[in-house]
């Protein structure tokens, strides 16, 4: 159990929040949401004892455990996979270091021979002798092969060094668990895991998350972090989101009746007032005037830019047609053979645990890469737009966002570039920052707005929601629900893919997997697929 009391956290001037008081209790799941910059990993941080409150205080149990998911992907180069798992329960891995020097003593004491038994005893109360085969169990669940296990982590690519560390999180039964942002660069296999888990979890966890779908599945309460306060709420994400908008238009549906009742008083006093017969009636009602207080509506610090993809003309009937495409990388073959017809109103997820050929598709698509084999075919009235998952190349120039983005906008107006780059929330001398030093959310926001003044009517979309925040992602994902455009995307956040694709395409060893449905169907079917192979 957690219990922050009366936290406040102030950075010179600027409050994060203030006067936090929360009780986090055993068995239920807090997800922690607000905008960028509201203090989301701050807060998990004045959990976790890495930063001092100007105010109050977090008290937990020194018997308890909490676990902190790491950040830093290279703190563990030359470890064994193994090993930095089991360094999520830092006191068991210190007996097993402890215990192996005495081992390897050569003048071993009875003195010796009395710590070793204490370390002993310790040892298997910490469920020691399954230490290896729980921290191999979590690694699997997640992904990690076992040809794996044993090597050092710099032999890890990065995503599966990201994959180590959250294993490293779960190790040991924490008491309290805390996570910032732990499906970033998991795979859905890996992700619909890691919701098992959570979701069976029986102690306290603390997560951020831009995961709307994940957050509906393992939260028990939510923590909105808005208006320099935490405030609680019972349910998952979606309950939460209906709550506080319920919330919101009963106190503005509430101060329109104040209103009415404060002109409907006004014009009374002002009428009679100087009435003699009527005064005393009028005097009544300045009083009762006075009582009235409209409720104070604060803007909240989240805010949505306006994503709208609109193409300069419809797709024609012939849009594109990809036929007998192959692609080997490092000796493997990511493409085999790939004939596609995309047809009007597809919008296609590329789905499946084999990210390389979904990215190396779209690459070649958008001209980054040449197929082997193969021919790609555009109709004569299609115009793409590529918003690729690494967008470094397109910010190394010293311009400043406004410059960046007229080099892709049709128009010499610099008010009408300003004006579309303020629905973007880049107004005023945000505008002006230099591109090379733009945070990953504010780059995938310029990114977004490319595409848009492109006025596309196919548009390549490579994981659009990394970095984003939710109030971004919302917008990105009703923007491409509504458009015309056709779209061929990658994505991990579940709800994304299944509100907006009607078409699945998974790249297999021997071709593809190409059903027209939504994804929770095909992911229904496929699970249908596997068990009748499984009982043959």
């Amino acid at each position: 159990m957690i219990n922050v009391n009366n936290v406040t956290l102030r950075f010179g001037k600027r409050v994060l929040f203030e006067d936090v008081n929360i009780k986090f209790t055993k068995g239920n799941c807090y997800g922690i949401i607000g905008a960028n910059g509201a203090g989301k990993s701050t807060f998990l941080k004045v959990i976790a004892g890495e930063i001092e409150t100007s105010k109050g205080e977090v008290i937990t149990d020194p018997k308890e455990r909490i676990s902190v998911l790491k950040q830093d992907h290279f703190a563990y180069e030359d470890y064994r996979v193994l090993d930095v798992v089991i360094m999520g329960n830092a006191r068991l891995y210190e007996i097993i270091n402890l215990k192996n020097e005495l081992y390897m003593k050569e003048n071993f004491t009875d003195e010796d021979g009395i710590k070793l038994g204490n370390l002993e005893a310790e040892f298997e109360e910490l469920d020691g002798w399954m230490a290896e085969t729980n921290a191999a169990a979590l690694l699997n669940g997640l992904g990690i092969s076992e040809e794996l296990h044993e090597k050092k982590m710099s032999e890890l690519n990065g995503n599966e060094k990201v994959k180590v560390l959250l294993a490293q999180a779960l190790f040991g039964n924490p008491d309290n668990l805390l996570l910032d942002e732990p499906t970033n660069h998991l795979d859905i296999a890996a992700i619909a895991w890691l919701e098992e888990f959570l979701i069976n979890y029986e102690n306290t966890v603390l997560v951020v998350s831009h995961d709307r779908y994940f957050l509906n599945k393992v939260c028990t309460h939510i923590c909105d972090i808005d208006y320099q306060k935490i405030t609680l709420y019972s349910g998952n994400y979606d309950f939460w989101y209906e709550s506080s908008q319920l919330a919101l238009k009963q106190m503005r549906e509430a101060n329109k009746k104040k209103e009415e009742k404060i002109k409907e008083l006004q014009d009374f006093i002002a009428r009679f007032s100087a009435n003699a017969s009527k005064s005393k009636q009028a005097t009544s009602r300045k009083k009762i005037l006075e009582k009235i207080v409209l409720d104070e509506i604060k803007p909240s610090t989240r805010k949505y830019p306006y994503i709208d993809f609109k193409p300069e003309k419809e797709s024609g009937k012939d849009i594109l047609k990809v036929e007998n495409l192959s692609m080997t990388i490092d000796g493997v073959k990511v493409l085999n053979n790939i004939n596609l017809t995309l047809q009007k109103g597809d919008k296609i997820a590329l789905v499946g645990e084999n990210g390389l050929a979904n990215r190396t598709f779209l690459q070649i698509l958008a001209g980054e890469k040449k197929p082997d084999m193969g021919t790609i075919t555009f109709g004569q009235t299609i115009k793409v737009s590529y918003i690729p998952n690494d967008n470094s190349k397109y910010f190394e120039s010293d311009l400043n966002i406004v410059e960046w983005l007229s080099q892709y906008y049709n128009t010499n107006d610099e008010s009408v570039i300003r004006g579309f780059l303020g629905r973007m929330l880049f107004s005023g001398e945000e505008s002006l920052k230099k591109v090379n030093v733009l945070s990953g959310g504010e780059k995938a926001r310029c990114m977004l707005s490319k595409a848009m003044v492109e006025a596309p009517n196919l548009v390549l979309l490579d994981e659009p929601t990394n970095h984003l925040d939710l109030e971004s992602i919302t917008a990105l994902n009703d923007g491409l629900i509504k458009t015309k455009d056709e779209v061929i995307f990658t994505s991990h956040d579940h709800q994304f893919i299944q509100t907006i694709a009607n078409r699945i395409i998974e790249f297999t060893k021997d071709g593809k997997i190409d059903k027209r449905m939504t994804y929770d169907e095909y992911l229904e079917d496929s699970a249908v697929l596997k068990k009748k192979e499984n009982e043959k």
